[in-house]
């Protein structure tokens, strides 16, 4: 192994490390989350010692004792972002700095050290600039998943002593083959995703994992996502099993469910607020019921909706369906709005369109 030490890492090339011949072979068609570079990021957290042993080294299995606290008690925490290779071979993240924000949000939600944003922003830089030849051409990315989770050995019920931050990284080609599709989404009325006072706005593993039963019975009723209502009255749209929503109204206007501790705050949906606003439209972030949005969609004055996450950026939402019955939005195809959003965020972070907002870094 070839060891380096790079500002405050320590960096361990694998010996083991994809030949270039089989890099190629995997990333012709690398799928979403399947595959994964050759190296990783840790940062290890003791009390009273604070952030240290910055390593960049070959991708291994983690050896965590049967009491390890996240086994148990699920602190944990992570984050979902991606780094694009532009037109003229330079390598770029959409906005990092809201993901190193967030991330401390959420560590200090689960009871957890948080880690400086800097250094975060440096963790993740330094596995990208590693891994670089794992970045696919054209519409492929390198989704990044940096990670914090308690690993002290123990099994009394406090915040742990001990965390090991960690960031991973996974070539992902393009999310939908030969072109966008409307998703069909199924109401859960059984189950919620959050409750105010709840883990709603943090990024932890433990509300997806309560996700999980709903976006299950999403499938079995040949729905694509699952899109939860408020645990008080079950009845105002909150979010979807992972993405934000957006409802396009006939005079343009957009509506989204505002945040309120219940909803992740989704850098894409901060992204597409700041864009529409840019191209006049009225965006108000106010509570929608799911009444209202079935009533609009039969009336006509709801022309499109769509969601928003890091995976598919912008996705069309097509039909709803729910116990009492199923209806369509628009033309069931998504819509004019829809695209145009999508195709100048698309733009701005693979660097074909204009970024005057600042979004794009370049590692």
């Amino acid at each position: 192994m070839d060891v380096e030490q790079k500002s405050r890492f320590t960096v361990t090339r694998s010996s083991q490390a994809v030949a270039a011949d089989q890099r190629a072979i995997l990333l012709a068609d690398p799928g979403f989350g399947r595959i994964f570079t050759d190296h990783m990021v840790t940062i290890r957290y003791t009390e009273g010692q604070g952030w240290h042993s910055h390593m960049v080294g070959p991708r291994e299995p983690f050896q965590i004792d049967p009491a390890c606290a996240v086994l148990h008690y699920a602190q944990e925490i992570f984050e979902g972002m991606k780094a694009y290779r532009l037109g003229d071979g330079q390598i770029a993240m959409f906005r990092p700095e809201e993901n190193a924000r967030r991330f401390a949000e959420s560590a200090e939600r689960m009871a957890m050290p948080a880690l400086p944003e800097d250094l975060f922003l440096e963790a993740v830089a330094e596995l990208v600039k590693i891994d670089a030849d794992w970045i696919p051409e054209g519409e492929g990315s390198l989704y990044l998943r940096p990670f914090l989770f308690a690993s002290e050995t123990f099994l009394g019920v406090r915040p742990s002593n001990e965390y090991i931050f960690c960031v991973i990284a996974s070539p992902a080609g393009a999310y939908f083959k030969g072109g966008s599709k409307a998703v069909t989404l199924w109401v859960s009325e059984h189950y919620s995703r959050a409750a105010r006072g709840g883990t709603g706005a943090a990024k932890c593993g433990g509300n997806y994992a309560a996700s999980l039963i709903a976006q299950k019975e999403a499938i079995g009723h040949g729905c694509d996502q699952v899109v939860f209502l408020d645990a008080a009255e079950n009845k105002w749209v909150e979010e979807l099993g992972g993405m934000n929503v957006f409802f396009v109204m006939d005079d343009g206007s957009i509506i989204t469910p505002p945040l309120g501790g219940t909803i992740l705050p989704g850098i894409t949906r901060n992204s597409i607020i700041h864009l529409a606003r840019a191209n006049g439209h009225d965006v108000r972030e106010e509570p929608y019921s799911f009444m209202q949005w079935r009533d609009d969609a039969a009336s006509g004055r709801l022309r499109e909706a769509f969601a928003c996450g890091t995976a598919a950026v912008v996705t069309a939402i097509g039909t709803v369906k729910s116990s009492s019955g199923e209806f369509t939005i628009g033309n069931g195809d998504g819509g004019i709005v829809t695209e145009k959003l999508r195709a100048e965020l698309t733009g701005i972070q693979r660097g074909t369109v204009a970024d005057p907002a600042g979004w794009v870094h370049m590692v």
